[in-house]
């Protein structure tokens, strides 16, 4: 079992694999917040079926955080965005 937060696996598609390649991991997917959204042994089938959903409930939650549209060529990032510069 792997906790990890969803924006640490934008870009990745295949659910990592134990024991030469036989068994997926268990992947229990966190907020912002490290709160559980969802637990998955497959990956693909969460950006292609649920992202979407999650994306929504959480976006206005959490709006510091990375919610893109297109999670497989997204960075995968730790941290909130980086604020923009203030104009002086």
């Amino acid at each position: 079992m792997l906790a990890v937060k969803l924006q640490e696996l934008f870009g990745l598609a295949e659910t990592p694999r134990i024991a030469d390649g036989r068994a997926p991991v268990t992947l229990h997917l966190l907020s912002p917040a490290q709160r559980p959204i969802q637990v998955t042994q497959d990956l693909r089938s969460f950006w292609e079926n649920t992202y979407t959903e999650v994306r929504k409930e959480l976006k206005g939650r959490y709006p510091k955080h990375p919610w893109p549209d297109d999670p497989w060529s997204a960075t995968p990032t730790r941290r909130a965005k980086v604020a923009a510069p203030s104009r002086r």
